[in-house]
């Protein structure tokens, strides 16, 4: 990758610090029953929620079954609507039959485990404690008087400045590299249909072949598409980095080259793998 590199992914990733913080004067001094305090919030909070979203029924999800809907220029133009204008949503019969599977399962679950959530909670939050320890900078961890304290969204007014100025920084600098990339693709002057043959965001890898072809096959459902399979046509590998099979695909970037095109791909998944693949021709298509 020359542009959407993973420190650029990273540096993304760093452009909302100062999201979901809020400033408390309790935060410029260690204090473990301020801590239990707001750790005991958070916990009844995120239990709330989990039993809310438990106890939510699938059956909401048929209500748009046989539904009458009315095209919007009509529904917002104060015209009179006709027959012509409206249709009636009928599920398709494959989505009904899974919704009426989350309904079977629905009516038999058991009761809601609160001391399962309370435990998942804990190691969520532990996660996080090490998590924010190690990618904040390391300036500001510095100042942090409590780091559990900062992870549950409190922090000092003086660190709120520091996360909102670095925070705007990453900001423009992740927009530079956008728009130089940008402008780099714009220039290799490669057809619109070119580039929809790789647009895979957020599809998984189920198979990676390589040979006189490289094939790769995806699983869309996390994605926006349906076409499941590339080929690389007369392919030369130029970088294959890390486990590709089980990542998701997280961005591209396309080139020409005298005989072909030169496929750059950044997936997810551990240590961010990587794809670097000359090639004559590019071809997509559903399976």
């Amino acid at each position: 990758m020359r542009y959407l590199t993973k420190e650029w992914y990273e540096l993304c990733q760093r452009t909302g610090l100062h999201f979901g913080m809020r400033v408390h004067r309790g935060a410029y001094e260690l204090d473990e029953n301020l801590f239990l305090r707001l750790y005991k919030r958070k916990e009844k909070e995120h239990i709330k929620q989990e039993r809310e979203l438990y106890n939510m029924d699938p059956r909401l999800m048929l209500e748009h079954d046989g539904q009458v809907l009315t095209r919007v220029d009509k529904a917002f133009s104060g015209e009179e609507v006709t027959e012509e204008d409206q249709m009636v949503f009928h599920m398709p019969p494959e989505e009904r039959a899974h919704i009426e599977k989350l309904i079977a399962e629905y009516d038999v679950r058991p009761p809601f485990d609160e001391k399962k959530c309370k435990e998942e909670y804990i190691e969520s939050m532990e996660w996080n404690f090490r998590y924010k320890a190690e990618n904040l900078p390391q300036e500001i961890v510095e100042q942090i008087a409590d780091i559990r304290v900062f992870t549950l969204g409190y922090c000092t007014r003086e660190i709120m400045r520091q996360l909102n100025k670095q925070s705007a920084e990453n900001r423009k600098e992740m927009e530079r590299v956008s728009n130089e990339y940008r402008e780099a693709i714009v220039a290799q002057n490669i057809p619109d249909e070119i580039h929809k043959r790789v647009q895979f965001h957020d599809c998984t890898v189920t198979e990676l072949l390589t040979g006189e072809e490289v094939v790769i096959r995806f699983d869309t459902r996390g994605g926006f598409t349906n076409i499941n399979r590339l080929t690389l046509v007369a392919p030369e590998i130029i970088k294959q980095e890390g486990e590709i099979v089980g990542s998701y695909w997280l961005y591209q970037e396309l080139y020409r080259i005298d005989n072909g095109y030169e496929l750059h791909v950044l997936f997810g998944g551990e240590n961010m793998p990587e794809l670097i693949v000359r090639c004559a021709d590019i071809l997509a298509e559903e399976e």
